[in-house]
This record gives C-alpha cells, sequence and structure tokens, in this order.
C-alpha cells in the first residue's frame, strides 16, 4: 500500500488575521479524522470582534450607549458570547477544513472538543465519512434501446369511435313514443317517506338514461314505457351514502312528472364533431389522438429505456461505499417490520441499500459534472402534471404538497433524477426500434410478467431458506464504541 495512506497530513490555512491548523488523518477507507487547531490569539481576536458588535447594541443602566465596559459586559453576557463565538468558528473552521481537503461528507460529520475556554486555544476532531471517488466515464456512450411506436390509421379510428360511443346524442320523438332501455328521459319528482317530506326529496330537470340505473337501484326499469307529460309513481330504497342518516334504507315514493323522452341517435364523426372536442378539425383530431395513444405507450417504453440504463450503472464498481448511509437506507427499508422480520431480511436490504447507494452516487456525480439543476418552475410544471392526472382532486393535492415539504424534496429527486438520466441518453447510444402498439404492448406484457416472475421465485426461494435455514444466519457485530463529545451551551 502507499506510505502516504498511514501518514499524517499537516495543513495550514490562512483565514483574515487568523490562523488554523488541520491534522488529516488518512485511514484505510473511507473514514477520516480532522484534528483542527485555532491558537489562542485568533479565538481572541474572534472574541474582540463579538464584545465590539454587541457593544453599541446593550443597553445598561449607568452606562451611556456604546460605552459599557467589557469586563461589565463579561460579567453579564461571557457564557451566552462565547457560546455564539464557539458556533461560529466551529462552522466556518469545518466548512473550510473539508473544502480544501475536498472531502465531500456522507452524512452529519461528529464533532469531538478536546479543548476550549475563553482566552484558550480551540482544538477538536471531526470525524468524517467521505464519499467515494466516483468514475462516469463509463457513462459516455452507454447502450440502450429506444423505442418509437407507429400508430395506424385504423387504431385511430377506433379509438375516436370509442369517443364518439361515449359521448351520444339524443334526439326528440314524437310525443307517444314510449321510452326504452338506452332512451334519455328529462323528469321533475317529489319524494315521500310515509306520507312525509323529507331534505332533498324534491328534484328539477333530473336526466336518466334508462338502463344505465345511475339514480337509485331499480328506479330506471320503473321508468320503461312512460311517454313525454306521463305521471309516474316510483317506489325505490335511498341510498347508503344518503345524508340523513336516519333515512338510509328507507322506502320512498317519488312521484314524478315526465317532461321529455329522448331517443340515442348515432353521432356522426365530421369536423363539428372534432370542434366540439376542442380540435380544429377531423384531420388535426386524428393527428391529436395518434400522438396521445402513441404518448400512452411511449412513456412505459421511455421507463423501459431508463431500467436499462439504470442496469448498466448498477454493474459499474465502486470499491467501497459510506457504512453509515448502508445502515440509514437498511433502516428505511425496514420500516414497520418487527425486530425479527427485519433480522431475516437484513442480508437482502443491505444489498438493496448498497445498490441504491451507489446508483444514487453515480447519477449525483454526473449531475454535478454536468451542472443539472432543477428550478422551481420544473417543480410546478411536475405538480400541474399531477393535477391534470387527478381531475376533481386538485385542492387536495396542492394541499399535500403545501403541507409536506418532504414531498416537495421527493418530487425535486424524481425530476432531477429524470433530468439526469435524459442527458446520460442523449449521450448514449441509443439501439433504435420502431415498434407497432401490438408489438409496444408484448414488449410491455412481457416485461412486466418477467420481473413479476422473478419476484415471485426470489420470494419462493427467501420463504424456503427461512424455513429449511440452509443458509448461515448473519451475526450481528458488536457496535464500537463511540466517544462522547463534550456539549456546549449556546447560553
Amino acid at each position: 500500500e502507499p506510505i502516504w495512506q498511514h501518514v499524517k497530513v499537516r495543513v495550514l490555512f490562512a483565514l483574515p488575521n487568523k490562523y488554523m491548523k488541520v491534522t488529516v488523518e488518512n485511514k484505510k477507507g473511507l473514514n477520516k479524522d480532522l484534528k483542527i487547531l485555532i491558537d489562542k490569539e485568533t479565538m481572541n481576536s474572534y472574541m474582540d470582534e463579538k464584545y465590539d458588535e454587541i457593544k453599541g447594541t446593550v443597553n445598561l443602566k449607568g452606562f451611556r450607549p456604546g460605552k459599557v465596559p467589557r469586563d461589565v459586559l463579561k460579567r453579564q453576557f461571557g457564557k451566552a458570547i462565547f457560546g455564539e463565538v464557539l458556533d461560529k468558528v466551529l462552522k466556518e473552521t469545518s466548512t473550510k477544513a473539508l473544502k480544501e481537503n475536498k472531502i465531500k461528507p456522507a452524512g452529519q460529520p461528529k464533532l469531538d472538543l478536546k479543548t476550549y475556554g475563553e482566552d484558550k486555544e480551540l482544538e477538536y476532531v471531526l470525524s468524517v465519512t467521505e464519499l467515494p471517488k466516483v468514475d462516469i466515464k463509463s457513462l459516455e456512450g452507454i447502450k440502450f434501446d429506444e423505442y418509437s411506436v407507429k400508430i395506424d390509421e385504423a387504431e385511430t379510428d377506433k379509438r375516436i369511435n370509442e369517443i364518439a360511443k361515449n359521448q351520444p346524442n339524443f334526439k326528440e320523438v314524437n310525443i307517444e313514443t314510449k321510452a326504452k332501455e338506452g332512451d334519455l328521459v328529462i323528469l321533475d319528482y317529489k319524494a315521500t317517506i310515509d306520507g312525509k317530506e323529507f331534505k332533498g326529496s324534491e328534484g328539477k330537470n333530473t336526466q336518466l338514461t334508462l338502463g344505465k340505473d345511475l339514480f337509485l337501484k331499480g328506479f330506471d326499469k320503473q321508468l320503461i314505457g312512460v311517454k313525454k307529460d306521463d305521471e309516474k309513481v316510483v317506489v325505490a330504497n335511498l341510498p347508503e351514502n344518503f345524508s340523513e342518516k336516519d333515512l338510509i334504507n328507507k322506502k320512498a315514493e317519488f312521484n314524478c312528472k315526465i317532461l321529455n323522452v329522448k331517443q340515442p341517435e348515432e353521432v356522426k364523426i365530421d369536423d363539428n364533431f372534432a370542434k366540439n372536442l376542442g380540435a380544429k378539425d377531423l384531420k388535426d383530431l386524428k393527428n391529436l389522438i395518434s400522438r396521445q395513444i402513441n404518448d400512452e405507450y411511449k412513456n412505459s417504453l421511455d421507463q423501459l429505456s431508463k431500467n436499462q440504463i439504470l442496469k448498466e450503472i448498477e454493474k459499474i464498481k465502486i470499491n467501497e461505499l459510506p457504512g453509515n448511509l448502508i445502515e440509514e437506507e437498511v433502516k428505511i427499508l425496514s420500516q414497520g417490520m418487527s425486530e425479527d422480520e427485519a433480522k431475516k431480511n437484513q442480508k437482502n436490504f443491505e444489498e438493496k441499500a448498497k445498490t441504491r447507494i451507489k446508483t444514487g452516487l453515480i447519477l449525483n456525480e454526473f449531475g454535478e459534472q454536468n451542472q443539472i439543476k432543477v428550478s422551481e418552475v420544473e417543480i410546478q410544471n411536475e405538480v400541474q402534471k399531477q393535477l391534470r392526472m387527478m381531475p376533481g382532486q386538485e385542492k387536495m393535492v396542492m394541499d399535500f404538497y403545501q403541507k409536506n415539504p418532504s414531498a416537495v424534496a421527493s418530487l425535486r429527486g424524481t425530476v432531477y433524477e429524470d433530468k439526469i438520466l435524459n442527458l446520460i441518453k442523449e449521450k448514449g447510444k441509443a439501439n433504435k426500434k420502431e415498434v407497432s402498439k401490438s408489438e409496444a404492448e408484448k414488449i410491455l406484457k412481457d416485461t412486466y410478467k418477467h420481473d413479476h416472475e422473478k419476484k415471485e421465485t426470489k420470494k419462493k426461494i427467501d420463504t424456503k431458506t427461512v424455513k429449511e435455514k440452509k443458509l448461515p444466519q448473519k451475526t450481528a457485530k458488536s457496535k464500537p464504541e463511540v466517544k462522547k463529545t463534550k456539549k456546549v451551551s449556546k447560553k
């Protein structure tokens, strides 16, 4: 092993009129101890600055503003002033020590105060687990499949016909025409229970498509055969979700006045139909529908491409991963489990944790080197996309993000990862494949089936292993002693 791995490196940093000495102990692996010394003169200069700062703000009886002697300030506020100075010095010097030594900490460093106090030097040890160095050269020119879906005209026409069927058009009929299943009946009603009206017992211009049974169970069937201007008494039970709780499932009589009966007619698919759907004309509607169908499959197929890239990233070797990050990730994976269950799955969770951390480190390094950022506009666009996917629940979604900053942070992480993967795709070598809609469906179905079978097989193996106890159980390692740090109150 190179001798420098076991040698202490001493570095002297110059702050404005201040000095600190840093000794970095280069231990094997990612764990580092930084011994940091700030001499007494430097600490005193920090204290002088703080006393000068508060001198002009303190009002004490018997002294003019700005004229309070230092010894009086020291008696009154000495401990609080030193606490603030100590916090400031620790923050400044630890940050600079890590930066100058090009150490990126994996998690929060631990700080152990050795020597401190007013009119004394400051000495402390900063114990840090360093993020490993990551080589991302292999991401340049990464290979993956990129799919495009060719939508033929028959598929587009089929989708448009489905839309037309779900938007029936009704026409006026002769006054003597009797309503049948599929017809639209428009009516007013007044309902009573045991001859008494109740809240919500009256309806005006109620429209029912007979046969859909969307109003009350059995209501539609009793309207078959009615004509315009007929009066009909319909008996039905009030539903489980009725607003008046004491009336739920009660039998009610509905006195109905039939205002009109209309019959469905086939919707004509033309330019007017297209305009009613927001398109310029029928040709424009076909283009919009083709793009819509393409997007439905393209998004899923793009995810397959990204999964291929992530699988390639998993093959990249990193010699050592930070143990503290692995522990944290295992805790997340075992949340909600009993202690015994978590122990049984410990090895599996550790492997998953290592894969996730390694992938995250590689993606993050690529993002940093390519200066990828996520703007607030991009976050808002992602929120808007989710709002469009949940019509009628917009307020609930907005409230969720406003009340949960962690959810916004997670959303930012998702956008950041997508931007990184998209850039990797741009720089990679795409194996372009044009497929039909049916081929796209088969690819997605086969992928889902393969992933599902893989999970089920693994589940069976894990269960069998636990039952037969063929694999040796992982023994828990004793925890290393943690040296307690001295705590200094800000007060």
